[in-house]
């Protein structure tokens, strides 16, 4: 990702915005070049006729013109306004069409993205990018492309008028143009800098508040709320400077600008006075000719400060489309069929792990077969290799070498999706969403009757809970379930699973998080859920063990030993040193 950001220039970053994201919107981006150049028109107009109004009404005392030139300068305004309105609405509602996009983009390259990109990174990075950076993308389109066209259009406008009343104080007003355009361009590169320094901080202190509300309850038991309270102002403070310089430095334009106006205004009046002397310009010219100038300066300003929102546009794209283009390292082919699952037996063959390039194997020359139907124990110490043997099955990750076969289909030549769909993985760390009892059993199949739901619930044992509840299956449970305690969470994950009537179950021993008094019911859903089906289970318990048709020992990432409970006792001193440490302490 840091070589993506290092080779795409700003040209490319440009080309690509437009081509990906802009270019579809190309007729309603004209549109508003067309309202800016009426606003270039409009402000053109109020400048010249100061020359009619000045010369005909208070010079030469024409009462003729003493309304119509006040009704156009009127007009002048009002569509000098009315443009000015349509040409922002246009391009506020180019650029959250363009934001929805490259939210929408991002979002569903993360969704369908593989574990190891959402792995390698903290959430706080990832909505950081999805909010702050594509704020300032957004603003590359909605002020940047508009100012570009409306300023560059009034400017050349005024200028014109300019010429038109004196070519002379013309040549030394548009000295101004190119100081303030370096003096902005300096201040661009500082602010770019800045706001990549800023963002970054911003990421930070996402990353921060998203483990400061998951471990709430972790700070209050050890009592670090006042370690959290200066950790928190430490990384608010830091985001506060980098935006305040960044805000320093924007307004330094001021000063520089208000400075070079002063001193072309006094140039200008002291040419200005020695033209008139000399009968080499009019008063009515010289009015018409100061309000142009005075008009100027705003377009000026805004042209010679927009590479300070290109800068910071370009510099957020490049960190949020590497994550847009970022692929997924699952290996897939259009020649890849759909899995057909009869059995489900599941057989690993000489297969290798590893989790990247740099690390050493997790998994080394692994191979087990699962019987269809039947349920098979992973047992070993912590850091083994279990978790991984279970997350290759749905290919969560690939392997690094070898195969994996169901129903002796390679499931490196299936679709994912149908691998997939005929795995339910039931895990200790239960995962449920911020809504309904209902929706959360209804994940595994957003089309089930509320009777299939209830038939889930009742076989998990789910339902006696849940039909205590006030609102019943309706019940709002909190972000991940912390409404409910451990053992409701689990059964509604197993409700779960069984609406999903996969025939492979993966269990990461689903009842370790629960307590004495509701094993027995979550054990009789597990029994439920796994009946007549291919379960491979990571073992902790000893009742598991015991139900368990075949076990495998894992130890460093390899199959030490694999049999029955009786046969890995007399014949595996790996497996009967964790039976006696682990297992027998029950």
């Amino acid at each position: 990702m840091g070589k993506f950001k290092l080779l795409m220039k700003k040209n490319e970053i440009l080309k690509r915005l437009y081509f990906d994201y802009t270019n579809k919107y190309i007729k309603k981006i004209l549109l508003s070049v067309f309202f800016g150049l009426l606003v270039a028109g409009s402000t053109s107009a109020i400048a010249y006729l100061l020359d009619p109004a000045i010369k005909k009404i208070f010079i030469e005392k024409d009462q003729t013109l003493i309304f119509i030139i006040p009704f156009f300068i009127i007009v002048a305004f009002t569509v000098k306004g009315l443009s000015l309105y349509l040409a922002k609405v246009t391009m506020i509602g180019v650029s959250e069409e363009v934001r929805k996009d490259m939210q929408c983009d991002m979002l569903s390259n993360l969704i369908n993205a593989d574990t190891k990109l959402i792995d390698g990174k903290h959430t706080g990075k990832f909505i950081s990018s999805l909010t702050n950076d594509v704020s300032h993308i957004t603003n590359l389109i909605s002020i940047a492309i508009l100012n570009v066209f409306k300023d560059s259009l009034t400017l050349i406008g005024l200028l014109t008028v300019m010429f038109f009343q004196n070519w002379k104080l013309s040549l030394i007003a548009i000295i101004m143009i190119p100081l303030a355009t370096l003096a902005a361009r300096s201040l661009g590169k500082r602010v770019g800098k800045v706001a990549t320094e800023q963002m970054l901080k911003a990421g930070v202190l996402n990353t921060y508040l998203i483990e400061l509300f998951k471990n709430h309850k972790l700070i209050k038991i050890f009592q670090r709320e006042k370690y959290e309270n200066n950790r928190a102002e430490k990384f608010i403070n830091d985001v506060k400077e980098k935006s305040k310089k960044i805000q320093t430095v924007y307004v330094r334009t001021s000063p520089i600008m208000e400075t070079l106006t002063g001193i072309m205004i006094a140039i200008l009046i002291y040419f200005s006075g020695k033209l008139i002397l000399s009968n080499d310009l009019e008063i009515n010219n010289f009015f018409s000719f100061l309000a142009a100038m005075m008009l100027a300066y705003q377009p000026v300003r805004s042209l010679a400060t927009l590479n300070i929102t290109i800068g910071q546009g370009v510099s957020a794209a490049a960190r949020l489309l590497p994550i847009i283009d970022e692929k997924s390292n699952l290996i897939q082919s259009k020649n890849d069929s759909k899995i057909q699952i009869t059995n489900g037996s599941i057989e690993f063959k000489n297969v290798d792990f590893k989790y990247d390039s740099e690390r050493d194997k997790v998994l080394n020359s692994v191979n087990l077969k699962m019987l269809g139907g039947k349920m098979t124990a992973l047992v070993g110490h912590s850091g083994s290799g279990k978790s991984t043997i279970l997350n290759l099955i749905p290919r969560f990750y690939d392997s690094y070498s070898g195969d994996i076969t169901i129903d002796n289909q390679s499931i490196y030549k299936s679709t994912i999706n149908s691998i997939r769909k005929s795995i339910s993985l039931v895990s200790q760390d239960t995962t449920l969403f911020d809504d309904t009892i209902r929706n959360n059993i209804a994940y595994a199949n957003l089309d089930a009757t509320q009777t299939e739901i209830e038939e889930a619930a009742k076989y998990s044992f789910a339902s006696e809970f849940i039909e205590k509840l006030p609102d019943k299956y309706n019940t709002i449970i909190g972000e991940n379930g912390t409404r409910l305690s451990g053992g409701e969470k689990q059964r509604l994950s197993i409700a779960r699973a069984i609406l999903k009537k996969s025939q492979i179950i993966l269990l990461d021993e689903a009842t370790s998080s629960l307590d004495a008094e509701t094993e027995d019911k979550i054990q009789k859903a597990i029994n439920f859920l796994t009946k007549n089906r291919t379960t491979i289970v990571i073992a902790h318990r000893l009742s598991t063990i015991l139900n368990s048709d075949k076990i495998y020992v894992i130890d460093a990432g390899k199959v030490s030993g694999e049999g029955t409970h009786k046969e890995l006792l007399s014949k595996s001193i790996v497996y009967k040193n964790f039976y006696d440490t682990q297992i027998r302490k029950e």
